[in-house]
């Protein structure tokens, strides 16, 4: 069970706060189920309920800092994923925003870094569903690694830049 105060990531969601954890006077709520009070970390005035025993939400804990760093250094061996058909690929970013597991995010940045290169080198624009999801996927994941290191979404950046480049 996760605390006050704790760090999670609530899949398409992103990091949030655990804020309080309560039981909700709702009239469809069942009184003697414990909620999650999530804030998302992107969205202060937002507020979702999630139940304690709900196995169908997947939340996890936030990053802590060491892990951070570790896959931050993993990154040059993170493999980049390429599917050919548009349909495809689009339902493989879909699964990786929901999943929100960061070496999935990683890959998926890469492939769409690297496919947004081609395509401006050859004169073509980077598609909008390309970009769409390479923001969220990149939103995602700096929001985390943000939480973890305690640095901002731009230094984070930066970190990522440095490691694509060893």
């Amino acid at each position: 069970m996760f605390q006050i105060g704790d760090y999670v990531v609530k899949p398409a969601t992103g990091v949030c706060r655990v804020e309080n954890i309560l039981h909700l006077d709702l009239s469809k709520a069942d009184k003697n189920r414990l909620y999650y009070l999530l804030i998302p970390s992107d969205h202060a005035g937002e507020k979702i309920y999630v139940p304690v025993d709900s196995s169908a939400i997947k939340i996890r804990k936030a990053m802590t800092k060491e892990e951070a760093e570790a896959l931050i250094r993993k990154i040059p061996q993170i493999e980049e994923t390429w599917i050919r058909n548009d349909k495809e690929r689009e339902q493989q970013y879909k699964t990786v925003i929901r999943s929100g597991e960061p070496e999935s995010l990683i890959g998926m940045i890469k492939s769409l870094y690297l496919r947004k290169k081609r395509r401006l080198e050859s004169g073509k624009k980077n598609t909008t569903i390309d970009e769409h999801y390479y923001r969220q996927a990149e939103n995602q994941l700096y929001a985390e690694l943000g939480i973890a290191l305690g640095k901002n979404q731009e230094d984070v950046f930066g970190l990522i830049a440095e490691a694509c480049r060893a």
